[in-house]
């Protein structure tokens, strides 16, 4: 058995830009000949999807999946670098395969899934192959997953293909209640993915926060001519606003028919079925947030295809 050194597998990895484990193995199959080992990695796909793991990834689809008795969810955003292979079937049901391996294992980081059991491998193998075998770069970017306290209920929704995903948590009095709720935790689920709040409360926007908006707002008053004494009174008002736009629990409900808060919303709903429910968690993902998608036409995507 030849002798594989530090240095034969970091001149692989150079090459090849496999993983250190995957050029290890491939330099121990071909009893050191660094030639044979990159044939090998080639073989698997590995060297392949190495190449492609710098291509920007900003595509994709989120998944969401919740345990039977509603008291756990997972939601994962899994991005590619095309629409086109976001919709197709075999990228829809990795995805699915990846949520609900996450959930079902509790699952916390994307080094955790890696070693995790997945297809006929880890998940880190099936991913290099699925990124070989579909030809483009694949980034499993992030996961969430929450958890409904004892007396508690979880529920999300998913809007626009995968574009948008969201979990809510709930707090219920009993277990009833957290019944009754079901469906209007997910209609403010899918509330929030409309109207994309950045806080669940006003108790949960960070102080600095609020700082920086009463700066803000005291500077633009002071601009219009308002006297130092009247901007005390405006200010809280001003802080009110913000909540309403910014707080998922202050934020006007989509689907009430009268003006309603989320928090009022389900309240009522608690209410109607004798009990007493409040909102305690959420997460959302949007596709693509906060990355720089690729400006290229189709004409230059068959062009980089090919070479």
């Amino acid at each position: 058995m030849a002798n594989i050194t530090a240095a034969m597998v970091k001149d692989l990895r150079a090459s090849t830009g496999a993983g250190m484990m995957d050029c290890k193995k491939a330099l121990v199959e071909a009893e050191g000949n660094e030639e044979k080992a990159i044939e090998i990695l080639r073989k698997k796909g590995l060297a392949k999807a190495a190449q492609k793991a710098d291509r920007n990834a900003a595509e994709g689809r989120i998944k969401i999946n919740i345990t039977p008795d509603f008291k756990k969810g997972s939601m994962v955003e899994v991005n590619c670098e095309t629409d086109f292979v976001a919709k197709t079937d075999e990228f829809i049901e990795f995805t699915d395969e990846i949520a609900t391996t996450i959930n079902a294992n509790d699952i916390a980081d994307v080094e955790a899934l890696n070693k995790t059991s997945f297809g006929e491998g880890t998940f880190e193998e099936e991913l290099k192959a699925k990124i070989a075998k579909i030809g483009e770069n694949i980034v499993l970017r992030r996961m969430a997953t929450i958890k409904a306290p004892e007396n508690g209920i979880v529920n999300g929704y998913i809007h626009a293909g995968g574009k948008v995903g969201v979990l809510v948590a709930a707090a219920c009095d009993k277990a009833e209640t957290c019944e009754a709720i079901k469906d209007t935790l997910k209609d403010i689920a899918m509330h929030a993915a409309a109207m994309k709040p950045a806080y669940l409360n006003p108790e949960s926007v960070p102080a600095e926060v609020l700082e920086k908006e009463k700066e803000i707002a005291t500077a633009q008053l002071l601009k219009e001519g308002k006297p130092e004494k009247v901007i005390e009174k405006i200010i809280p008002g001003k802080i009110k606003r913000f909540y309403q736009d910014n707080c998922l629990t202050e934020q006007e409900f989509v689907k009430a028919e009268k003006k309603e808060s989320v928090a009022e919303a389900l309240n009522k709903a608690a209410k109607a079925a004798g009990g007493s429910a409040k909102l305690v968690d959420f997460v959302r993902f949007e596709v693509g947030e906060g990355l720089v998608k690729n400006a290229c036409n189709m004409a230059e995507e068959v062009a980089a295809a090919l070479k």
